[in-house]
């Protein structure tokens, strides 16, 4: 899967524990297959289906959720701008679904350390997609579907297809975290 290390890596979707073990905090990687959306709300509501036993609107198990609420599409396109949100927002509810099979993550900004703890406990991985620019983000998506939650509008959870969808590693299964190796290294060169 490592093509070299400052070549971009090809993931597809769904993830596999054997892949997330080989990725490492500021790999590159180019994400293709489905990916499905949620915010805090609709992470609300998945923990709490999770917690009573009920149906998930989608299988977690080496899945990614994507933080975003993408905006309406103009006509002809597939999606508006498509950035991601910061992450600690939906901290609070990662750990179970993390518990329940959720491999992947995409945001913006430092996680928890409860939630760096549960990616290395239950063999997950967290990207980091670049903030400010949600329009170059929505050309990598190719298709969007409604899923679930409606109610919540841009918010409700949706799946999407992209391809080479542009991410980095911020936290891995080793316990690295991208944040932290950049204070560090700030710190030194200070």
């Amino acid at each position: 899967m490592r093509e070299s290390q400052y070549s971009p890596i090809h993931l597809p979707t769904p993830i596999s524990d054997e892949a997330v073990a080989t990725l490492h905090v500021g790999d590159q990687v180019l994400l293709s297959g489905v990916i499905y959306t949620a915010r805090d709300a609709a992470h609300k509501r998945l923990t709490d289906a999770v917690s009573t036993g009920q149906t998930l609107p989608f299988a977690l198990q080496g899945q990614v959720i994507y933080y975003v609420g993408p905006a309406p599409a103009r006509p002809g396109e597939v999606t508006g701008p498509a950035g991601p949100t910061t992450s600690t927002r939906v901290d609070p509810y990662t750990p179970l679904l993390l518990a329940h099979g959720l491999k992947g993550m995409i945001g913006k900004g430092k996680r928890s350390q409860t939630v760096r703890e549960a990616i290395a406990t239950y063999r997950a991985v967290y990207f980091v997609a670049v903030g400010g620019a949600a329009a170059l983000i929505a050309d990598r998506i190719k298709r969007v579907d409604l899923v679930a939650y409606p109610d919540l509008g841009t918010e409700a959870i949706y799946r999407m297809e992209v391809q080479d969808f542009p991410l980095v590693v911020g936290n891995d299964v080793h316990g690295g975290d991208l944040f932290e190796q950049g204070r560090a290294a700030y710190r030194r060169e200070g």
